[in-house]
């Protein structure tokens, strides 16, 4: 049986932290948008600090220490990857381009007995 569990912020605290970190995302774009007169250079401050400070401030919260916790774990599951060598790389692309091509062939030949046997045997067309 699946697992019905949902992940839900339980802590006042937390809630408080998200909610505070969606704040701090609508005024960096908020910023953004109304600081146009300024210049380019002082609208994207204004956004990559409002969303630096999100970060922060989710990264504090539980939510984010577990994905923080989760991204670690998935790092090192990514190591343990055993990755195929330039070679054997380049020998099961010549088995896939060759399998293609059989298929393809196979396909066209199918196709082609089908319209003979239709169009020439059966309702006598051509």
């Amino acid at each position: 049986m699946a697992s019905t569990d949902v992940e839900t912020v339980s802590s006042g605290a937390d809630k408080a932290k998200l909610a505070a970190a969606v704040l701090l995302l609508l005024a960096g774009f908020v910023g953004f948008y109304l600081l146009t007169a300024q210049g380019g250079l002082v609208q994207w401050g204004v956004l990559l600090v409002a969303l630096a400070a999100a970060a922060g401030v989710v990264a504090v919260s539980d939510v984010g220490r577990r994905f923080m916790a989760y991204g670690k774990d998935s790092w090192k599951e990514v190591k343990k990857v055993v990755w195929p060598t330039r070679r054997e790389s380049m020998q099961m692309t010549a088995y896939v381009f060759a399998f293609v091509f059989v298929m393809a062939l196979f396909l066209w030949l199918t196709d082609k007995t089908l319209e003979w046997v239709m169009y020439d045997l059966v309702l006598g067309w051509r």
